[in-house]
């Protein structure tokens, strides 16, 4: 009997390597777990002096129907008592799994084509890095991609942060997350 249980706990602990070995997942050079982020992520602009660069992004093992990707870059901390979108990007084809360092910019010309990026809370389209208040805590950035369950979300061109928010959330199969920390 007691042969068996450990025989039991053993195949278990082996199904439960594989599963977590093909879990969605994001990986990043400038932006990983619990790191503090660099000037290339940092705002150029209220006070912060930055290259606000987007950082490089890439994600492995979406799930079974998956038809496109949300990306997006939160600040929780952010005095507002809503918290700070960075970086919103949506209807990213299911084809990419990778963004290079900049295609978060303004422009657009990062992005794959299809994709849209959203009206961050700077309110530009585009990527805008750290910049929390001197003297607080250094605050959480969470990068996340979304696998979504449709190839698009119909939304308009100047649409908030808390609308898109809402329709990659209804839309979300599954996501990965990376915490970095930023302060000043």
């Amino acid at each position: 009997m007691r042969r068996n249980a450990l025989a039991l706990g053993t195949a278990l602990t082996l199904v439960c390597s594989c599963a977590v070995a093909d879990d969605f997942s994001i990986a990043s050079d400038a932006f990983k777990e619990g790191s503090t982020l660099s000037s290339t992520q940092v705002f150029n602009g209220f006070g912060c002096e930055g290259e606000n660069i987007s950082p490089d992004l890439a994600w492995q093992n979406a799930p079974a129907g998956t038809k496109s990707f949300a990306i997006n870059l939160y600040d929780p901390d952010a005095p507002t008592g809503s918290g700070w979108w960075h970086w919103i990007a949506y209807n990213i084809p299911v084809t990419t799994t990778a963004l290079a360092a900049g295609a978060g910019e303004v422009d657009g010309n990062g992005l794959p084509e299809g994709a849209v990026h959203g009206r961050s809370d700077y309110g530009t389209y585009g990527f805008g890095g750290a910049c929390p208040p001197i003297g607080d805590d250094p605050h959480r950035y969470t990068l996340t991609v979304h696998a979504l369950s449709v190839e698009q979300l119909d939304l308009p061109e100047d649409a908030s942060a808390a609308l898109i928010g809402y329709m990659v959330n209804a839309n979300t199969i599954e996501k990965a997350s990376v915490t970095a920390f930023y302060g000043r």
